[in-house]
């Protein structure tokens, strides 16, 4: 019955709607955002069957036959561990009703209609997902070259010819300097929250 009235006060049909952030607490997207961990929705798209929630860690997809059905399906996919790439926007030709966002997030793709009213705010969040895309390779890169740079460091280490006394401390220091060194690779390199992304780019 909620799910009933929520679509009809919110007008959805099976082509989606950007969702107001006053209208946040009418989408059942929302009970599952970790706002405990201080998790927030930037961006969300509903249709009669889905629901698109972008937070500032992670894409919640509800996936459901319809808006009244009480069985849906939840995914969720968080931006480190499912990088975004294949960012695409379609416009609306004259007699289009829709336009569409595609994307990948990790090995899955989306392709999401919108009703083209929408069209400034789905702008905003292709370039905020344009920009998460980026940075994520980036960072991929990055990581990979510190990953390079410590095989090359103990590479040379190993070389150092020592005394058997001092084999066990030197690799006691030399094993916890690198566990050091990827941890602080990681940390720098795997973003979890990209909510400073969404701010800049998000006018919604």
């Amino acid at each position: 019955m909620f799910g009933k009235v929520a679509a009809d006060i919110l007008g959805l049909s099976d082509v989606g709607s950007v969702i107001k952030p006053d209208n946040y607490d009418k989408v059942d997207a929302d009970d599952y955002v970790m706002h405990e961990d201080n998790e927030k929705i930037y961006f969300l798209i509903k249709s009669k069957s889905d629901e698109y929630c972008f937070t500032n860690n992670a894409l919640i997809h509800l996936d459901g036959t319809s808006a009244t059905s009480k069985k849906r399906m939840l995914h969720r996919y968080s931006y480190v561990n499912n990088k975004i790439s294949e960012v695409k926007l379609e416009t609306a030709g004259t007699v289009d009703l829709d336009v569409e966002i595609k994307f990948k997030i990790g090995s899955q793709p989306f392709s999401i209609d919108v009703h083209k009213k929408h069209l400034e705010e789905v702008k905003d969040l292709y370039k905020a997902l344009i920009k998460i895309s980026e940075i994520s390779r980036e960072n991929e890169t990055s990581l990979q070259y510190a990953k390079q740079s410590l095989e090359v460091a103990s590479s040379t280490l190993g070389r150092v010819t020592s005394s058997d006394n001092n084999l066990v401390v030197q690799f006691k220091m030399l094993n916890q300097a690198a566990f050091q060194w990827l941890e602080d690779s990681k940390k720098q390199y795997s973003i979890k929250d990209f909510g400073y992304i969404f701010e800049k780019y998000i006018n919604n």
